[in-house]
């Protein structure tokens, strides 16, 4: 049986959800994976009015849709993160509140255990999203890393996420950390060094999306085929590498977009992923769970990018084999 595919609303978060939701009725999607922020799901109303969660389920199954996974993506990053200027754009205000980096973290840890509580009263058992991470400025050694600065790091994580997963734990939720550059945990040795710090709790797990590994030069079905028992959750999304000696793996400190960028987020199909392979990977793990299409593409057209990427993820994805291929070839009596 194909897996469900779904649209992460993250990159949708300006139409109202029941707009979207007809679109992707239309698109022929299986369901949505709500993100956090916009009026797709409002953590605080979920837990505030009594009506809310029901409100939004109707609203999915007006138009035949599902949703296995909400996306808290926005206020994860602010748990562990550095705080700056740059997150007030992203967190709600009263998460941000007076800007104090650490009220806004401590702020950002309830709002993450308030998710939990939202999820299970809307029924969902998964919660996706970043971490942050209080050692990401020191990616590159110099001026040269105190390696010691970078263990505290994870635990500092660990530690802020604990009380976190205790209470996702509590609820019958799953995190899923999307193992990406800014987090934690962005290639093989980081995500080992991740789930080692949380003691590999069964609460906190990875929502896998491969475009983070592409312009790495990272094997994405590698990365499932070592970790693929944690993976809770999969986004299809994909990445182009356009380096030709001018242009630089670094992204140069240029936007999404930009025609000098070494690298850029395309639509499913159209990059360098794998998506053959990474299925196999999938079918191997036993992942039977949303593909969750999470569609960046700034030379396309984003409806069109959508249709199109639910017609790839249809045609690509497939059952693993229940017979070996050869078993018709062999004698019964033998």
């Amino acid at each position: 049986m194909a897996r469900p595919v779904t649209l992460f609303t993250g990159q949708w978060a300006d139409l109202p959800l029941d707009e979207l939701a007809a679109k992707a009725s239309q698109w022929g999607l299986d369901g949505l994976e709500l993100a956090c922020w916009g009026d797709h799901f409002e953590v605080d109303r979920a837990l505030a009015e009594p009506d809310y969660v029901d409100r939004k389920r109707r609203v999915l199954e007006a138009h035949g849709l599902e949703c296995w996974a909400l996306g808290g993506h926005l206020v994860g990053q602010a748990v562990a993160d550095r705080i700056d200027e740059r997150h007030r754009a992203i967190l709600p205000p009263e998460v941000w509140g007076d800007g104090d980096p650490e009220g806004v973290r401590r702020r950002a840890a309830e709002r993450m255990k308030d998710t939990a509580r939202a999820a299970a009263r809307f029924g969902v058992a998964q919660v996706n999203g970043f971490t942050g991470s209080p050692i990401w400025h020191l990616v590159y050694s110099f001026p040269p890393n105190d390696w010691a600065d970078v263990d505290r790091g994870y635990q500092e994580v660990a530690e802020r996420w604990g009380p976190i997963i205790d209470v996702f734990d509590a609820e019958g939720v799953r995190f899923g950390l999307e193992v990406h550059p800014g987090e934690i945990a962005y290639d093989f040795v980081t995500t080992r060094k991740t789930l080692d710090a949380l003691g590999r709790r069964p609460g906190f797990g990875l929502n896998f999306d491969p475009s983070h590994l592409a312009h790495q030069f990272l094997d994405s079905a590698e990365f499932v085929d070592e970790f693929g028992d944690r993976i809770y959750h999969v986004h299809v999304k994909d990445a182009k590498k356009r380096l030709d000696g001018r242009r630089s793996i670094l992204g140069s400190h240029l936007n999404f977009g930009e025609r000098e960028r070494g690298w850029d987020f395309v639509s499913p199909g159209h990059g360098d992923v794998d998506f053959g392979e990474l299925f196999r990977a999938l079918n191997r793990a036993g992942y039977a769970g949303p593909l969750s299409i999470e569609w960046e593409d700034s030379g396309m057209d984003r409806e069109w990018g959508v249709q199109d990427a639910v017609a790839f993820v249809r045609r690509t994805d497939f059952a693993p084999s229940a017979v070996a291929f050869d078993a018709a070839m062999q004698r019964s009596d033998a």
